[in-house]
């Protein structure tokens, strides 16, 4: 039987040579958009649209662009078409689609809503991809080879406005991420165009024409100047959407319809359907999506007497008809990934667009010269008219026509040439005089092209024209409307919530059960499932809040009045349901508290307590788990809950035999939520702690003989004397 080969490699050498080398492929071919606000998968559709001139032609069918497409983007079919459903118009995913379309392309606020095979839609370029393809003819970007070597495609597209900040635009890379929100077309060329003649301009200068995101699915922006500020800086931070809606009072309906970029319509009524089922929301009496080919409608039916406004401000606090869009503009500038500011970024493209005028500039510059150098050369031929004939006609090998040409008037090869392609019934003098007729005109463009390349004010103007162009032409008015926060009535959710006794039941098997007191009064015995017992009870309010600390160092938060009432014959809610814990995680502890007062005390598998205070685990926001919310470096064998000012003995045992009492006041208080603590319980013979239990439940006689003056301490053994009730003093 053959051994399979083993090849031994060290782990940094397999990261170096396999692992980085894709990181970086993924990175910088992939996922983060360039400068020309493009990643390598848009541009290759869109060339190939141009090449194919569906900029100016009729539409063709998506099938044929994908196949086509393929010459330079291997990456199969469905990802080519996917790639150009987001750039579509009909998709409605970007603020400046790319492409017109025709046909189902789904819609971006919709989950569920696919778009057609692509050999049923039609596509074309969009008239705004003449300004994206502009001067491409005049050498202004570099062409590598395609994945096989058998054509040339762009690295970049000389686009005459910051197409990166006009269209939304989310990638993830390895190591990284870009998530990057849309400008209105005509704020931003008039930022750009302030930035241009003045790249140091304040912040707030640039806010003025450039207040905030505009989103392709519209919506009202919680206009916080500082959140703006910090992105407009750094390119990170996050900004509130929300939807907007309107009231139909005579059917007594609320109708949404624009709703937040980062969501869809499908999660929105979802959520709604849940809120209703637990009723937490009792408002509404029908919801229902009414999206048509007039646009997005979500329709709310509402019960007699419900105030649409507080209803609103309700739905926004607990659902994705408000949302938030998390800024993070990362992108490729020659190649290095660059988290930048809004000013940055223009800054880099404006320096980009200078090259690629300059580029054509030189181009422009270098085929007039070529033109005024032959018509120089005609001028010449002009003189004598009858001697360019002559010498013509008694060549007798016609390879020694240009020679003897050049030879007769003193004019360069490319000059002779041009001059004996000349046709027969062009060798007179009226044609000859129209053509050197430009020589001056010639001249001075030249003379101003040269000027303008030195320039870089003239080139400033140049972009500036270009800019307001394309500002008038394809600018559109802001979708998104700005409002203020402090002018929003936020809805108070917990103080609708009723407030009573509540009685929570966990059981070892994990469910949980919450029996209002009023009902346990005339409750029977507590039902459990077979070989399951309860192992906490404890007793609080409506409004209180739940702490499930999980065996692998988490914790997970829970409302209790989002939990529905039980009752005693009922087996109870299974706490991973209720907080959604991995099929490898555990529940290890509960603590209830309302005012998040008093210490938890962590006991682990290797004779280590640690003492972390309730409060270190409150949050301002709604979090749903908190990570890292104790040392996991050890097991943990137990947790014990002690409210303000209260102390009490712990009695430590090991696998081994041995037990060690311990006061919790001599366990210091950590703000930590990771700290390992203090050892009490040293290792005998490789022994780990087995049980935690407070004094009352050790079932020793005399806990003192296990309590040392030292910690940490090994502990003593327990004999057979030992056990039993400890015996109370008086």
């Amino acid at each position: 039987m053959k051994k399979p080969i083993i090849q031994e490699q060290q782990i940094t050498d397999t990261l170096e040579e396999n692992f980085m080398p894709y990181a970086m492929s993924v990175i910088v071919s992939r996922a983060i958009p360039e400068i020309d606000g493009l990643k390598p998968s848009h541009r290759k559709l869109l060339y190939t649209m141009y090449k194919m001139g569906l900029l100016n032609g009729n539409l063709t069918k998506s099938a044929n662009v994908v196949g086509q497409t393929m010459k330079l983007n291997p990456h199969g079919d469905g990802a080519i078409y996917e790639t150009m459903v987001r750039l579509t118009e009909g998709n409605g995913a970007l603020l400046l689609p790319l492409v017109q379309s025709k046909g189902n392309f789904g819609r971006v606020y919709s989950r569920d809503m696919a778009y057609a095979a692509a050999r049923y839609t039609e596509v074309k370029l969009a008239k705004i991809c003449s300004e994206i393809f502009c001067d491409m003819d005049k050498d202004t970007i570099d062409f590598v080879d395609n994945y096989d070597g058998t054509m040339k495609e762009p690295t970049l597209l000389p686009t005459t406005f910051p197409n990166i900040l006009a269209n939304p635009n989310m990638g993830i890379a390895v190591g990284m991420a870009s998530n990057i929100c849309s400008f209105n077309l005509k704020e931003l060329c008039d930022a750009t165009i302030k930035l241009m003649h003045n790249p140091e301009a304040e912040l707030s200068e640039i806010i003025e024409v450039l207040p905030a995101p505009d989103f392709p699915t519209g919506g009202e922006l919680l206009y916080d100047k500082s959140e703006i500020e910090e992105v407009y800086r750094t390119g990170r931070g996050s900004l509130k959407v929300r939807a907007k809606y309107s009231y139909d009072k005579s059917q007594n309906c609320i109708d949404i319809y624009e709703i937040p970029y980062t969501t869809t319509v499908e999660v929105i009524i979802d959520k709604i359907v849940d809120l209703v089922k637990s009723n937490k929301i009792r408002e509404i009496s029908d919801i229902r999506d009414e999206t048509d080919l007039k646009g997005l409608k979500i329709t709310i039916d509402l019960k007699r007497g419900t105030d649409p406004d507080k209803l609103m401000a309700k739905l926004f606090k607990m659902t994705t008809l408000q949302d938030s869009f998390g800024c993070n503009f990362n992108i490729l500038v020659e190649g290095s990934p660059m988290v930048l500011g809004v000013s940055d970024i223009i800054c880099e493209w404006l320096r980009f667009r200078r090259s690629c005028i300059k580029r054509a500039l030189k181009f422009d510059i270098n085929k007039k010269s070529e033109k005024l150098h032959l018509l120089e050369g005609l001028a010449v031929i002009l003189l004598d008219i009858d001697k360019a004939i002559k010498i013509v006609r008694e060549t007798e090998d016609d390879s020694m026509v240009v020679p003897n040409l050049m030879k007769g008037f003193g004019i360069s090869e490319v000059q002779a040439e041009f001059v004996a392609e000349i046709k027969l019934r062009n060798l007179n003098k009226d044609y000859i005089l129209k053509r050197t007729a430009e020589i001056e005109d010639l001249k001075k463009e030249l003379e101003e092209l040269k000027s303008t390349i030195e320039s870089k004010a003239k080139i400033n103007k140049i972009i500036e024209k270009q800019l307001k162009q394309v500002a008038k032409k394809f600018g559109t008015e802001r979708r998104t409307a700005l409002i203020n926060p402090d002018e929003i009535t936020e809805a108070d959710v917990e103080s609708e919530i009723k407030n009573y006794g509540v009685k929570f039941f966990r059981t070892g098997e994990g469910y949980l059960k919450k029996i209002s007191l009023v009902s346990l009064r005339t409750s029977g015995v507590q039902r459990v499932k077979e070989d399951d017992e309860i192992v906490q009870e404890v007793e609080a309010q409506n409004s209180s809040e739940l702490l499930f600390f999980s065996k692998l160092g988490d914790v997970y938060k829970l409302k209790a009045y989002d939990m529905p009432d039980g009752k005693a014959s009922q087996l109870g809610e299974f706490i991973p349901n209720l907080v959604e814990i991995g099929d490898k995680d555990n529940i290890m502890g509960m603590i209830v508290t309302d005012n998040f007062e008093g210490d938890i005390v962590f006991c682990f598998e290797n004779g280590k307590i640690a003492r972390v205070p309730l409060k270190s685990y409150e949050t301002k926001t709604n979090r749903k788990k908190l990570a890292n919310a104790f040392s996991a470096k050890s097991p943990l064998v137990k947790m014990f809950y002690l409210s303000s000012g209260e102390e009490t003995d712990l009695v430590l045992f090991s696998d081994k035999g041995r037990a060690v009492t311990v006061n919790t006041g001599r366990i210091p208080l950590k703000t930590t939520r990771s700290t390992q603590g203090i050892s009490v319980m040293t290792s005998k013979k490789d022994s780990v702690v087995k049980t935690v239990v407070t004094a009352d439940k050790a079932e020793l006689k005399n806990i003192e003989r296990f309590r040392t003056k030292t910690i940490p301490a090994a502990g003593a053994i327990v004999r057979d004397e030992d056990k039993g009730i400890e015996q109370t003093k008086f």
